[in-house]
């Protein structure tokens, strides 16, 4: 089922922000919390940092009315740089591949591709976009379905 969600980055603190959440919300995290020191090596990636291996990669909290808070840790010793602006984006999830590759390709032309749609190692469909607004978007379609 298609679903629409916010995505938000902290330079290190998304397990901080996501227990708060929590809390405020009175839910539990929708899937086990996963952590870049979970990820396989890949050719031609340097060695992660220690300081980074227990950092957050995904986590999710649903909040209200269906809606999914996501997050992740954004540390600069893997290239990234957290500022107000860059720090959120909506990730979407539709229901086919063929959508997913035609809403990527919708919102990213005349923008930046920031990755590309590609098979990813958690069995899922997945890339990234700024459009020519400056709007943050991510596409995640499980192959699974």
């Amino acid at each position: 089922m298609a679903r629409t969600n916010t995505y938000l980055n902290f330079a290190r603190s998304t397990e901080e922000v996501f227990g708060f959440y929590k809390s405020v919300f009175g839910t539990e995290y929708s899937c086990d919390i996963a952590r870049f020191g979970d990820i396989p090596p890949q050719d031609g990636m340097p060695p992660l940092a220690e300081q980074d291996k227990n950092l957050i990669m995904h986590i999710e909290l649903p909040i209200v009315g269906g809606h999914v808070l996501m997050g992740t840790d954004a540390p600069e010793s893997m290239g990234f740089k957290v500022n107000i602006g860059n720090n959120t984006h909506l990730s979407l999830e539709p229901d086919t591949k063929e959508e997913t590759q035609r809403l990527f390709d919708a919102l990213s032309e005349g923008g930046k591709v920031t990755m590309p749609l590609d098979v990813m190692f958690w069995g899922a469909f997945y890339g990234s976009c700024t459009d020519k607004y400056g709007v943050q978007w991510m596409f995640n379609f499980p192959l699974n379905q």
